[in-house]
Order: structure tokens, then C-alpha cells, then sequence
């Protein structure tokens, strides 16, 4: 018999608020703590937009269009769009918040912001795209901006998207430098070449550097590690080839229609060409087939989920096998899972580490635009890697010094809120946004309320 489905909250937007609240413990407490949270922990704006746009045979369709600045604590607000049959305004604030952090853990000075079209991107024409684009840039106005909020690529939006929105901004404010409106742009427009795979290079390098310096039983590098990757979209396919290339044995793929095990490893680029003539991993020669939630549970060391929220749950999180979890997707694994994983010793890297190369490199691009130079591929490279590597370090350090002072921290945190729950030993996602709102608190302390 099946056992009964695990009810949990799959809200992302209380998800988020379970993850900022585990993590308040370990940063500094000070007078007037819990009005600073909510302050750290709300959007200061959400934009909700109606769209009609004209399809190709003439018909007039209505969309909805999100926007959520999550903070500019530290900077204006930075974070993707992303085109979705899902889309909505409580998934958008928590992917504007865990931007938030990501920003900050990486020391780039923005704050986080998401937007998002609720659409079925697969049923739209490339002129249907445009025209959308077009009608979403142009509602959002002035609430989009090179200093107040810039958008980037994300589900289903690409560099063609984000020139699309740069050319339609542009028209609405002639004779100023508008390039830095958005990143992700085409090269031609001041793009930076390594964008596309800025995710994957940066969860790239934080695994490699995690294995570095904390290591994994019987694994001390990527070299010879069995790895498997839920999604084969820009990031999981990006990091298939990176990981294959330093000498891990990639053992089981996936997208949306499928997924693909081979315990003897899989090539990726035999599977990215297999994909691109047929849509779908599915079939590759010598390979088994599997649904995408099935790869998740696959014998191997290093789990990658890279494709959407909440697969990782309370339901399957006993059945994973990995050591390690490094979350490329944003949100995929939910606190109850966390807890259960954490029991089971398999360790988690969490989204706003994993998967944070993008925002970095966005950064990159908006500085090169803002200034009107070009930079040096090699530079981003390097520049990338050391900003990663760093992130990683300050959290390993983090965590290892929140379990060792374990019990002070938590008996201070129930004299100051005697109502809250139980504080659970913390995990790497629980250190990582304790490192970011800890730097928001600060930032927010030394700026004061205005008026």
C-alpha cells in the first residue's frame, strides 16, 4: 500500500518566511527587533498590471503581469522575469525576497526583485512574445529603471526578451543611457558573453569549493563523483557539461517531459544533442527512462535540482539518496523537507548560494553598461570565481560557529521571544540567510527611518 500524502504548506511566500525566521536567531537582537524584521521581511512594493495584447489571428488576449521590489536596503532592486503559466503575485514575492539575500551573500549592492506574465510560453508565437514584452515594459513604466529596478532573464525569458524590453524602455525615455535597464542582454546591446551560463559556472564553483573545504565522505572533489541533475533547461544543461568536464560521472538527466539514468554515466552533450532533435532527453541511447520526481531519489552524490520550485517535500525527502543537495532552482526544497534531509545527515548548499552566479554577473554587466566600457571575459571569469568561493567560505565558517554556540544562541533567542518555537540545529540554508539579513539589518540600522 501507498502511504498517505504528507500535508505541508507549499506556499513559497510562507516557505520564505519559515527560512527568514529560523535564520533571525543567529543574527544580532537588538531593541525594536521584531518591527526591523517585518521591515527586512516585507516587499516595499508590488505591482500587479492587466495586459491585453493582440494574438497573431486577431484576437484579443488578457494576461497578468507581477512586479515585487522586495528591497533596497542595499541598492536598487535586481531580479528576473519570467514567463509562466503559474505566475503569481505570492511566487514572485518570495523569488524578489530570496533575491534579497542572494544579493547580499554575494556582496553585490542591490536588493531583490522578481517579476513575472502569467502565460504559457510554449502556446505563444515569437510575435505574441514581443508584442507581451512590449505591453508588460510598458505598464511597469517608471517603476523599472537603470538605478531603481533592473530585470533579467528567468523561466522562459531570454537575451531576445530582455532587448525587447530594453528597446521599448528606451523609446519611453529618449536621449538618456538606458542599457543598464536590463540585464541578460544580447552582446550586441552590451551583454556579456557568460551571462547564459553565469548560474551553472557559479553553482559550479561553489560545490567545487565546498567539497574543498568541508568535504563529503569518501569525496573530497568533484572528480569521480556520481551527480545527478533534475532539469536540462540554460542552468542544468550548463552544469551538466561543467561538472562532466572536471570529472564527474553525470548518471541521470532530466526536463520537463522526462527523465534519463545510466549508472555507467551519461555524456551531456550527446544528451544536449539528443534534446535538441527531439525536445526531450528521453531515449537517448543506452539509457533508462524515468519521470523527472524519479531522478530525484537515484543513487548518487550530488543532487542537482535545476528546474522549478517544491520538488523536494516532505513525500519523498526520506527517499533521496545524495550526500549533498545543491540547489541551481530557486526554492525547491521545502523547511519540512530541510528538517528531514538535516535528520538524515545529507547535507544541503541552499538557492540563494547555489545558484547566485547569475546575479553576480548580472551585476557585472550593469556596471560595464553604467559605464560604458567593455570588460574582459577573462576578468568576469576570475571575478566570478572569487566572489563564489568567498560566499561559500563566509557560510561554511557561519554554520560552524552557529552549531558550536548552539545553545547560547538558542537560550537568548527564548528569553527575548519566549513564544517561539523551538530553534533547530542550523543547516547551511539556515546560516546562509543568517549571513544575508544579519548585512540587511546593518545596512538598515546605519541608514535609519526616514522621514
Amino acid at each position: 500500500m501507498n502511504a498517505e500524502p504528507v500535508l505541508e504548506d507549499l506556499d513559497l511566500h510562507r516557505m520564505a518566511k519559515v527560512q527568514f525566521d529560523r535564520a533571525a536567531p543567529y543574527t544580532e537582537v537588538v531593541d525594536g527587533w521584531r518591527g526591523m524584521a517585518q521591515w527586512l521581511f516585507e516587499p516595499e512594493r508590488i505591482v500587479e498590471v492587466v495586459l491585453p495584447v493582440r494574438s497573431d489571428d486577431g484576437y484579443v488576449h488578457i494576461y497578468r503581469g507581477y512586479r515585487v521590489l522586495h528591497s533596497t536596503v542595499r541598492g536598487p532592486g535586481k531580479g528576473g522575469i519570467r514567463f509562466h503559466p503559474e505566475a503569481g503575485v505570492e511566487e514572485v514575492k518570495a523569488l524578489a525576497t530570496w533575491m534579497t539575500w542572494k544579493c547580499t551573500l554575494v556582496d553585490v549592492p542591490f536588493g531583490g526583485a522578481k517579476g513575472g506574465v502569467r502565460c504559457d510560453p510554449h502556446l505563444l508565437s515569437q510575435g505574441e512574445k514581443e508584442r507581451l514584452t512590449r505591453r508588460f515594459t510598458a505598464a511597469l513604466g517608471d517603476t523599472i529603471g537603470p538605478h531603481t529596478d533592473i530585470p533579467a532573464p528567468d523561466l522562459y525569458t531570454d537575451a531576445q526578451t530582455m532587448a525587447w524590453i530594453y528597446d521599448t524602455y528606451s523609446m519611453m525615455h529618449p536621449g538618456s543611457a538606458n542599457l543598464p535597464v536590463v540585464t541578460g542582454k544580447p552582446m550586441a546591446l552590451g551583454g556579456l558573453a557568460g551571462r547564459a551560463a553565469a548560474t551553472a559556472q557559479g553553482g559550479f564553483y561553489v560545490t567545487q569549493r565546498y567539497l574543498e573545504i568541508a568535504g563529503l565522505p569518501g569525496l573530497g572533489s568533484l572528480d569521480g563523483a556520481r551527480i545527478a541533475i533534475q532539469g536540462f533547461g540554460n542552468a542544468g544543461r550548463n552544469a551538466a557539461s561543467l561538472f562532466h568536464e572536471a570529472g564527474a560521472l553525470i548518471v541521470a538527466l532530466s526536463d520537463s517531459k522526462g527523465g534519463i539514468f545510466d549508472a555507467s554515466g551519461i555524456d551531456p552533450g550527446q544528451a544536449g544533442r539528443h534534446k535538441d532533435a527531439t525536445d526531450s532527453v528521453i531515449g537517448l541511447d543506452g539509457t533508462e527512462q524515468l519521470s523527472p520526481k524519479e531522478l530525484l531519489e537515484v543513487d548518487c552524490d550530488i543532487l542537482v535540482p535545476a528546474a522549478i520550485e517544491l520538488q523536494i517535500t516532505a513525500n519523498n525527502a526520506e527517499r533521496i539518496q545524495a550526500q549533498l543537495i545543491v540547489e541551481l532552482a530557486n526554492g525547491p526544497t521545502t523547511p519540512r523537507a530541510d528538517d528531514i534531509l538535516a535528520g538524515r545527515g545529507i547535507r544541503l548548499i541552499p538557492d540563494i548560494l547555489a545558484n547566485a552566479g547569475g546575479v553576480v554577473v548580472s551585476y557585472f554587466e550593469w556596471a560595464q553598461n553604467i559605464e560604458n566600457q567593455q570588460w574582459d571575459d577573462a576578468a568576469v571569469g576570475t571575478q566570478l570565481r572569487q566572489r563564489m568561493h568567498h560566499a561559500t567560505e563566509v557560510v561554511v565558517t557561519r554554520r560552524a560557529a552557529m552549531v558550536d554556540a548552539f545553545d547560547s544562541y538558542r537560550d537568548r533567542w527564548q528569553e527575548t521571544m519566549p513564544e517561539a518555537p523551538e530553534l533547530p540545529v542550523p543547516d547551511l540554508r539556515t546560516a546562509a540567510t543568517a549571513v544575508a539579513v544579519q548585512a540587511c539589518r546593518e545596512a538598515a540600522a546605519q541608514r535609519g527611518v526616514w522621514p
